[in-house]
């Protein structure tokens, strides 16, 4: 037999509640920052090494949930077709950076030759007698 539940005056005793309450309630502060936490699982996530969410790269992110039975992978979803083609795009243009960087010091160092060549050139040379004599410069 489930007793009978008693009818309780809650609405009295919440009025009664509530005018011992607001003065308290409207003296504290009602501001609560809560925005210190997430900077800090960044920091301590970069500190270790992995990225500054748990949805930035690696193996949870980048490798498939599941696979067939007989060994083929599941498809990909679209979120990691379209980080495939970011990569990709990445890598191409590290690749392009690279050979222009290449290109650049080749044609600095030829440019620091062509310029010890035209300082050789362009050295005082022996005049008049000197020069017939076939003397060294002095």
């Amino acid at each position: 037999m489930v007793p009978a539940l008693l009818p309780v005056p809650f609405p009295k005793m919440a009025a009664l509640l509530g005018r011992r309450l607001a003065p308290r309630l409207a003296a504290a502060p009602r501001h609560i920052h809560c925005g210190a936490a997430r900077p800090a699982v960044g920091k301590w996530r970069a500190q270790q090494g992995l990225a500054p969410s748990s949805a930035g790269y690696g193996p949870l992110r980048d490798l498939p949930d599941w696979s067939f039975v007989d060994g083929r992978p599941a498809p990909l979803w679209k979120g990691q077709t379209r980080r495939r083609q970011e990569d990709e795009a990445f890598a191409r243009r590290v690749a392009m950076l690279d050979q222009e960087m290449e290109r650049g010091l080749q044609r600095w160092q030829v440019q620091q030759q062509e310029a010890k060549q035209s300082k050789r050139q362009n050295q005082l040379q022996p005049k008049g007698a000197a020069l017939r004599r076939g003397s060294p410069p002095q």
